[in-house]
């Protein structure tokens, strides 16, 4: 059976204020989480690295009404506001990621890119 000394120490240990605690130093500061450089501020962000996204191209966008919505059938034809060759939109998660054209590879449609903002761009544009 334990002693009362011995019930605070491990109450102790599991307590997050606790000097005692595994999450802090002696000195009360928080540890440096693993990946993490103490000096330089840079976080390692390999965890992140396997978080599927959506990834969208966008031809074009346009404003309908829904009676218009409605009158669509097959064969209908909707005017899109870019213009033919221009430049598309590659988005991840609805953040701008990329600018590409239009190929087809084996008989399906893919993009080149043709400009890709910066990784730490992209990571900023995720927040």
């Amino acid at each position: 059976m334990a002693t009362p000394d011995e019930n605070k120490e491990q109450s102790d240990s599991m307590d997050p204020d606790s000097e005692h605690s595994s999450g802090t130093t002696s000195g009360g500061a928080a540890q440096t989480p693993q990946g993490a450089s103490a000096g330089d501020g840079s976080v390692n962000m390999e965890f992140v690295l396997d978080i599927p996204l959506e990834v969208t191209v966008e031809l074009g966008r346009t404003k309908m009404l829904i009676n218009d919505l409605l009158k669509l059938g097959q064969g209908s034809v909707i005017e899109l506001t870019k213009l033919a060759g221009e430049s598309l939109e590659i988005l991840a998660n609805q953040k701008p990621i990329a600018r590409g054209e239009v190929v087809v590879v084996n008989e399906k449609y893919g993009i080149r890119l043709t400009e890709v903002i910066s990784p730490m761009e992209r990571i900023e544009r995720l927040r």
